[in-house]
């Protein structure tokens, strides 16, 4: 067994498609009409057969609950791992990326933690 999908709740899917693929540098693997809204999901650029992120709307009062809490008490909403947190971290304060946590050393590990303009806590790690 293995994560092929994971979800992560965004205000705007539009708003997300190009914050996660433009700034982020993910890539679009499906974007197909569900309702009133899509299925979008992503797939990092060295990765392609590799796990979905998906764009789901958080059109309903749970979602939206649950992404303030997360907000409120700092929680990131998912992990993305990178080479290099420090280049990363570089790397998008020159795109314009919020960050509200440096690159920061804990034991074995380095993070830091962005706004990810759509509602989330965004951690990156090097492990």
């Amino acid at each position: 067994m293995k994560i092929i999908v994971t979800s992560l709740f965004v205000e705007d899917q539009d708003k997300a498609l190009e914050f996660y693929s433009e700034t982020l540098g993910f890539e679009k693997k499906h974007d197909v009409p569900a309702g009133e809204f899509r299925w979008i999901t992503l797939v990092s650029s060295d990765d392609q057969d590799g796990t979905e992120l998906v764009l789901e709307p958080n059109d309903n009062q749970t979602a939206k609950e649950y992404q303030k809490g997360l907000i409120a008490q700092g929680i990131p909403a998912t992990m993305f791992g990178v080479a290099d947190v420090r280049k990363e971290y570089t790397r998008l304060k020159g795109k314009g990326v919020k960050f509200t946590m440096e690159p920061t050393e804990m034991g074995e590990v380095t993070i830091a933690v962005f706004d990810d303009t759509c509602g989330n806590l965004i951690q990156i790690i090097q492990q």
